[in-house]
Parts: structure tokens; C-alpha cells; sequence
């Protein structure tokens, strides 16, 4: 590490760095292939389940090239008058010409006359190659020349796809504009300067871009899917650790400014003290995303390969740009409250002293006054006192995880009213909820009677027609009571599996799938997921503070602590979702996702701290040590909190219930470690547990000895 930082922060080299970094990127984003992020992200399923297997066998039938948009009629409630019928069968003759099978297009009047609907088969592979085209159309067709108060609303697999797709059309550049704003507001206001903001900025900035370049070129080759969803989340990432890890470096660099003229050996200092700590935490970010390379649900593996290389990019940028781009401007980037040694400290900026062997440990941080170091003696005064009162108050926050659900409808899944989740309501209302849904049974021929009856029987089986046959297997067209992907359809998809499976024979080898087995499935990988990468990402974590604090009982308590607030911040989402928002439950990626994004980034802060800690503890004691770390990083960690918690709050301007919990999730658990955890709990477990809380190690120890040798 120290002799990279005396490259990147030389005279000279600093220079050097930077071109050679230009040049790089140049290279990069001109020679690297341009790949491109689907908007509507796929299922992902193992191949294993039962609704990945009927997908696949489904691409042998002949209607495997096609799906359906279901058209739906509506005067709000009121029946529906005779001049709405007439317009409505005279639509469907229209959108019969745009069909793919126009004798399938027959309006359907519900038996309680309040509305109308139309099934549409549409040619799958055109449908996919523009959504938005076609979803526009059919809906022009439907509403052409229709009477005053009558509206049609698109909804089914075409209806809902388009307005997903719609969802995150704009949604890269509405995201990374909002990211940029926020970011630089709060570099602004962090900095107190009007120009220094701008160098961390653009550093991260082309990070992110970078990112986008290196993960999509390297997704096609490897077969990963990158959808809008992950480009968004890759940016929020990256922008937040990014602008996390130039915080970090920027403050260190500036403390070391006002004990040294030379800039080139205060950046040295700085990069040797913080930079093994950024690598540290960044590292710890990267391995536990990369732990999702192992989950069942390919979507968790996009992501974790895309996050991935995004936080190691932003490492680099961090490490090597920015302290060569901070030192090429010089202490005037500060202005107006530019650093001034004292004049002890060292000869004219720019001129050349021999640097101490020992130059990253010669500097520690004075014991100012300040709120940070009152607050740190504070709590060294009474320590059990502020660990019980933290801990209560964060056990009361998970009390919020009563009634905890997981899994939403598909209605549930988009914020706002789109035409899809309107649709669906009307046709909850005046037809079978599971209406527009779609469950496919796949039996063999010679069961198929058998296999009929038995989903007639079964309860939450709203209606089952026969199809087509291919390769020994035909196809049932089931229609479900309940509502698509709730949990009544859940529970029906459960028992056709079960009385299938329970009848033996040649019926044992029935197969159900669709979408709302789709949905269910899923949810079942997903939990299988976070069963296996939750306790691979607490092993990382201990690992890596373990070699880190070279100490067992340290990690123990900072990961104890960090699991805390991730409970705490689900909890008071959960309240937060059912009581003001409106959510009903947590989206079934929600849970893993934000548990890795609060571990793995909360023990930032513990790592930025404690190592600041021991630091100071070989030279003051482990007390005044954490005293001294606090009042050195509480404004730095405490900054670079608040713009985390920022940054991911951000995913709340894409209408998407899973992002917005994230989002949301993650913003509370930041903000509680930041201002909590980071600057009470922890430093009271330290003063409770003294050198213990370094065990086996003994930096204080080893540190006083030293000294009383001399």
C-alpha cells in the first residue's frame, strides 16, 4: 500500500497517474462492446422448478410463440349501457384484426353488467421485440370512439409488462441525475468549499460510468442478464460507496494538511493511514456481493456479479485517482477554509524533506474540544448507561417486524395506479380474480381426464379447459379464484402440486406452472437463498475484521451490532410500509438484498472506526484511543452517512414497491448505524470491554511497554 500511495500522490507521479488512469478509461469505454440492460427482468428460476420446467416444455408446443393482452371496460362501477356494449364488441372486432387467432377475440360481459373484457392472442416474439408499440396500439384500439365515461384499460401479461417496462423507461438518466444532485448538494454542505466538491464528484461519477461499460460488456458474454433494476441499484452503489470512500480519504488528507507544508507527504500519510482501511471495507462490500454468485435465483446472481465489480472500480478510483487528482490541485481546492500548517510542522508546500520511516503512525489526532470528543467522553463516563438505553431503543424498533410478511401480488408490485393494477381491479370486482392470470398444467395424454377432474376438485379452481398436445404431454388452462400471485394463489398452486404428486401413476408426473407458480417459485428460491448467502456474508465479515483488528472478541460485537440494526431498520420499515405507505409486505428480494447492503456497508463505519481505534490505542490506550478515533472520524462517518442514506433513498424515484423498499430500508439503517450505533454503542462496548475488546491482541499494551523501555 505505501508504495502505491508514494506513486499516486509524488510530484511527478501524481501526473503520471492521472494520464495513465485517462488513457485507461479511454481505452475502455472505446474498445469495450456496448451491451444494453433489458427493461423487464426475467424470472431467473432454477431450472429445477416446476415452473421453469413448464416454461421450457411449453417451447414445443405451437402456441408457444404466443401471448395474450386482456383488454378490460369500465364505466367505475356503474353497469354498463347498451351503447357501451355496442362499442365495445365493435373494438373487438378491431383488435380481432391485430390478433393472431381474430376468432378467439369475443367480448365477455360480466354477469353483474358492470363490465366487459377481451382477450387478445398476440404474437409473442413481436410483442417482445417492442412492448410499448404494441401495448400502445392495442390501447388505441380499445378506446377508439368509445361514449362519455366509458374508459378501457390494458392489463394481463402484455398489460403488465408494458407498464414495467414503462416503470424504468428514462429510468438511468432520472436516477443518475437525482444521485448527481443529491451527492453534490451534500458534498457541498459537507466541504463548506464550492470547488472541492467537484473533484470527488467527477472521480466517482466516471467510476459509475465505467461500471456500467465493464459490467455490460462482460454480462452477455457469461449469460447474465443485467435489467434496469440492477443498472439502477449498480449506480446507487457505486455512487454511495464511492462518494463514502473519497469522504473518508479527503477528511484524513485534510487533518494531515494542517500538520504538514508538504502536500505530497500529507497525501502519502493520508493513503497509507486510510487506505487499508478502504480496501478493507471495500473488499468486504465486494466478497459478500460476490456470495450472491451462488443463489438459485439468476437475478441475485446478476447482481452480485454487476455490484461487485462496481464497488472493486470504485476502490480503485479511490485509491489511485482521486489522492493524485486531489494532490495535482493543491490546498487551494479547499478554499475558503483552506489548511494551514503550523509553522513547525515542515518546510515550504512542494519542497522536498526526507519522510520518517514511521511517518503513518508519527501523526494521530490532537485532542481538540469538540462535539465529537465531548460526546466520546461522554460515553466513556457512563457506558453501561448508553449501551442499555441504545439497545432498548433499537429492541423497540424490532418490535416493527410483528406481523412481518414477505411476497407481493402483482399489483402490488408497481407504485401509482397503472392501467394493469386498474384493469385488475375491475376484473377482481366483476370476474374471477385469477381471470387474467395464467396457470398451465402439463399432464400426460393418456391422464388427461384424470388430470382435469382433479383440478376441478380442487379448491381455489375457478375452471379448467383442455389444449394442445406435444411430445406425450397436453396442456390444461386452469383459471384460478384468487388473485394473481396472493397468497390464496399461492395455496392453490400448492395443493394441485401436492394432489398430483399424492395421485401416483402417470399423474405424479403432472406439472404446474404459469405465473402464478412462477411467482411462488420464486419466492421459494429466494428464501432458499437467503438460508444459504445470510450466514456466507456474516463469515466474510468476521473473517475480514478478524484479520483486520487481528481480534476475536472485536468482530463479534460489531457484527452483533450491525445484525441489530438491520433488525431495527426492518422493523420500523415494516411500520413505516403497512401504516403510511401502503405496502402489505416485504418484496421477496427485499429481505436479502437489503440485509446485504446494511452488513456489508455498515461495517464500513464499524472498520473506518475501530481501526482509527486501535491506531490510537497503541499510542493512548484503548479509552482515550476510542475517545480520540471518535473525535477524528464522527464527522467523516456522520457525513458519509447521512449521503448514503441519501443516495439510496434516491431508488424511490422509480415507481417499483421492490426498489423503493430498499431504498427506504437501507436509508433508515444507515442513518441508525451512522448516528447510533456507530457513535454510541460501539464506543460504550469498547469502554465496557477495555483491552478485552481487542483480545488476544494488545496494541495498548505492547505501545506502553515500548515506552517505558524508552
Amino acid at each position: 500500500m505505501r508504495q502505491i500511495a508514494r506513486f499516486v500522490s509524488g510530484r511527478g507521479t501524481a501526473w503520471i497517474t492521472l494520464g495513465l488512469a485517462a488513457v485507461a478509461i479511454a481505452l475502455l469505454f472505446g474498445l469495450l462492446p456496448k451491451g444494453s440492460s433489458d427493461a423487464f427482468p426475467p424470472s431467473g428460476l432454477p431450472d429445477d422448478s416446476q415452473a421453469a420446467q413448464v416454461s421450457a416444455l411449453l417451447e414445443e408446443f405451437p402456441s408457444s410463440d404466443t401471448t395474450a393482452a386482456i383488454l378490460v371496460w369500465s364505466r367505475d362501477g356503474e353497469p354498463l349501457t347498451d351503447a357501451d356494449r355496442a362499442a365495445v364488441t365493435a373494438n373487438a372486432a378491431t383488435l380481432a384484426g391485430q390478433s393472431i387467432a381474430p376468432q378467439a377475440v369475443v367480448p365477455q360481459f360480466s354477469d353483474d353488467g358492470k363490465a366487459a373484457l377481451v382477450a387478445v392472442p398476440l404474437d409473442a416474439a413481436t410483442v417482445e421485440s417492442d412492448v410499448e408499440a404494441t401495448a400502445t396500439s392495442i390501447r388505441d384500439a380499445a378506446g377508439a370512439g368509445l361514449p362519455d365515461g366509458l374508459t378501457a384499460l390494458l392489463t394481463g401479461p402484455v398489460g403488465f409488462q408494458a407498464d414495467i417496462s414503462n416503470a424504468f423507461a428514462g429510468a438511468d438518466f432520472r436516477l443518475l441525475l437525482v444521485t448527481v444532485i443529491v451527492v453534490a448538494v451534500l458534498l457541498i454542505i459537507t466541504y463548506r468549499s464550492p470547488v472541492l466538491w467537484i473533484v470527488p464528484l467527477a472521480v466517482v461519477g466516471l467510476a459509475d460510468g465505467l461500471a456500467r461499460v465493464v459490467v455490460t460488456a462482460l454480462a452477455d458474454p457469461l449469460g447474465i442478464t443485467i435489467d434496469a433494476s440492477i443498472g439502477g441499484i449498480l449506480s446507487v452503489l457505486v455512487f454511495g460507496a464511492g462518494t463514502n470512500y473519497a469522504l473518508l480519504l479527503v477528511a484524513r488528507y485534510r487533518e494531515e494538511l494542517t500538520r504538514e507544508e508538504n502536500r505530497h507527504r500529507a497525501m502519502l500519510t493520508a493513503v497509507t493511514s486510510a487506505g487499508p482501511a478502504i480496501a478493507a471495507s471495500g473488499g468486504t462490500v465486494a466478497l459478500s456481493l460476490l456470495t450472491l454468485l451462488l443463489a438459485q435465483l439468476s437475478g441475485n446472481r446478476a447482481l452480485g456479479f454487476a455490484c461487485a465489480i462496481g464497488v472493486v472500480i470504485a476502490i480503485l478510483f479511490a485509491l489511485l485517482v482521486l489522492p493524485a487528482a486531489l494532490v495535482v490541485c493543491g490546498r487551494g481546492l479547499f478554499w475558503p477554509f483552506v489548511p494551514r500548517a503550523h509553522a513547525a510542522a515542515g518546510r515550504a508546500d512542494g519542497q522536498h524533506t526526507q519522510q520518517p520511516q514511521h511517518s503513518q503512525h508519527t501523526h494521530h489526532a490532537e485532542a481538540k474540544p469538540g462535539v465529537w470528543m465531548r460526546l466520546g467522553r461522554g460515553v466513556s463516563r457512563r457506558p453501561a448507561a448508553v449501551a442499555i438505553t441504545a439497545t432498548v431503543a433499537i429492541g423497540i424498533l424490532a418490535i416493527g417486524l410483528s406481523g412481518f410478511r414477505v411476497g407481493l401480488s402483482q399489483t402490488d408490485q408497481l407504485l401509482g395506479d397503472p392501467d394493469s393494477v386498474k384493469a385488475q381491479e375491475v376484473v377482481d370486482a366483476s370476474f374471477s380474480a385469477g381471470l387474467t392470470g395464467q396457470t398451465t398444467v402439463l399432464t400426460p395424454d393418456e391422464v388427461v381426464t384424470e388430470a382435469t377432474a382433479l383440478a376441478e376438485d380442487t379448491a381455489g379452481v375457478d375452471s379448467v379447459r383442455a389444449g394442445e398436445s406435444s411430445g406425450g404431454l397436453t396442456r390444461l388452462d386452469v383459471s384460478l379464484a384468487a388473485e394473481p400471485e396472493s397468497d390464496a394463489a399461492f395455496d392453490t398452486i400448492r395443493a394441485l402440486r401436492t394432489g398430483y404428486q399424492d395421485a401416483g401413476g402417470d399423474l405424479a408426473r403432472t406439472l404446474v406452472g404459469g405465473n402464478d407458480a412462477t411467482a411462488l417459485d420464486t419466492n421459494t428460491a429466494a428464501a432458499e437463498d437467503q438460508a444459504l448467502i445470510i450466514p456466507l456474508i456474516l463469515g466474510i465479515v468476521f473473517l475480514i475484521l478478524l484479520l483486520l483488528l487481528r481480534s476475536i472478541v472485536a468482530p463479534v460485537l460489531l457484527i452483533a451490532s450491525v445484525l441489530a440494526t438491520y433488525f431495527a431498520s426492518l422493523g420500523a420499515s415494516n411500520v413505516l410500509f403497512q401504516n403510511l405507505l401502503g405496502f402489505p409486505a416485504f418484496d421477496s428480494n427485499t429481505v436479502l438484498f437489503a440485509f446485504l447492503f446494511l452488513v456489508a456497508l455498515g461495517v464500513d463505519y464499524n472498520i473506518f472506526l475501530t481501526t482509527r481505534a486501535r491506531e490510537e490505542a497503541g499510542r493512548h490506550g484503548t479509552r482515550e484511543g476510542m475517545v480520540r478515533a471518535l473525535a477524528s472520524t464522527g464527522g467523516v462517518i456522520t457525513s458519509a452517512g447521512v449521503l448514503l442514506a441519501a443516495v439510496f433513498a434516491v431508488l424511490g424515484v422509480l415507481p417499483v414497491v421492490a426498489l423503493t423498499q430498499i431504498g427506504v430500508i437501507v436509508c433508515i439503517g444507515v442513518l441508525l448505524d451512522t448516528l447510533v450505533v456507530r457513535t454510541l454503542l460501539v464506543p460504550a462496548l469498547v469502554f465496557l470491554t477495555g483491552d478485552a475488546f481487542w483480545w488476544p491482541s494488545k496494541p495498548a499494551g505492547r505501545a506502553l511497554s515500548k515506552a517505558s523501555i524508552n
